[in-house]
């Protein structure tokens, strides 16, 4: 797999913000900014909360498909490559890493058969979109803990994308879950969630090469990244951290993660979130719009594309 020098790009865009010009300004931007090859699209299906098997993703919160297809075909005129990762989320605050059901089926209760039915419309729908528009790889969700352990529901999820999307298929895991999916033989690549203590990297991408060299697959972070604010690196998974600004404490965390990715060769690449749309940016503090880890996101990537 060619390495990945990528950016998580206005994550779950709602209905509309697609399709003035100042999303493909905005788009254009980042790339010139960042140095990326690749882009990362999330489109954002909702449920109301975790205990629920209806998955909504016609409705307001999720991109308008002409939207989608028309920013990949940007992306794509401006030489990036395009992944695709829709993911659910629960409109009442619950991180979608909690959805679960119980695991034999009880009368009046919500089941899993339920919920990966509306699960498999969304991403079908995304995948013939997908294969429509030409992306280069689909990543069917993200961070679905509970789930994971329902492995023959994903292997038909799976074996259905397939049927209609004919690119590369990932799978984006939480923090410290690479080792626990068993069914990453089922895809094509295999990519996690970098949000790994400062102090901690090399350890974590140790624990993670055995998964890597067991399933021989290549391997990414689909996301990864740290708020500018003070502590951040230390619990960069935490948003909910308080503190003051330190843009100098974000780059340091993306100069220790990039320092210790490149020494390793087995590592592909990475796509960092996230690049938000305007006027979104101030209120996001994973996002490095500019400053110092900015400067150092743009010189790892263009360095790597022999700029």
């Amino acid at each position: 797999m060619q390495q990945i020098h990528a950016i998580n790009f206005a994550p779950f865009a709602p209905r509309g913000a697609f399709a003035g010009p100042e999303a493909a300004g905005e788009l254009c931007r980042m790339q010139e900014l960042t140095g990326a090859d690749a882009v990362i699209f999330c489109p954002g299906a909702v449920q109301t909360g975790p205990f629920v098997e209806e998955i909504d993703f016609t409705g307001r919160h999720t991109t308008s498909d002409e939207e989608l297809l028309a920013m990949t075909q940007l992306a794509h005129d401006r030489g990036m490559r395009v992944f695709w990762k829709p993911a659910v989320n629960c409109l009442d605050g619950t991180w979608r890493a909690r959805i679960s059901f119980f695991d034999h089926d009880v009368p009046c209760e919500t089941k899993w058969s339920g919920w990966f039915a509306s699960y498999q419309a969304f991403q079908l729908h995304f995948a013939a979109l997908a294969q429509q528009a030409g992306a280069d790889m689909l990543i069917l969700g993200c961070e679905m803990t509970q789930a994971e352990r329902r492995e023959a529901e994903w292997r038909r999820l799976i074996a259905a994308v397939r049927s209609v999307y004919a690119g590369a298929v990932s799978y984006n895991c939480d923090k410290y879950g690479e080792e626990h999916v068993s069914w990453w033989d089922a895809l094509d690549v295999i990519a996690s969630s970098g949000y790994y203590p400062i102090g901690q990297i090399d350890q974590n991408l140790d624990r993670i090469e055995p998964v890597v060299q067991h399933f021989q697959k290549p391997f990414f972070f689909a996301e990864a990244g740290c708020m500018q604010i003070a502590g951040s690196a230390d619990v960069p998974n935490n948003w909910r951290l308080q503190g003051a600004p330190d843009p100098e404490e974000q780059a340091r965390w993306y100069n220790a993660l990039l320092t210790a990715c490149q020494a390793r060769p087995w590592f592909g690449g990475t796509a960092f979130w996230d690049w938000p749309l305007p006027p979104h940016a101030a209120a996001d503090r994973y996002a490095f719009i500019q400053g110092p880890a900015l400067d150092r996101i743009r010189a790892f990537y263009c360095a790597g594309k022999g700029r």
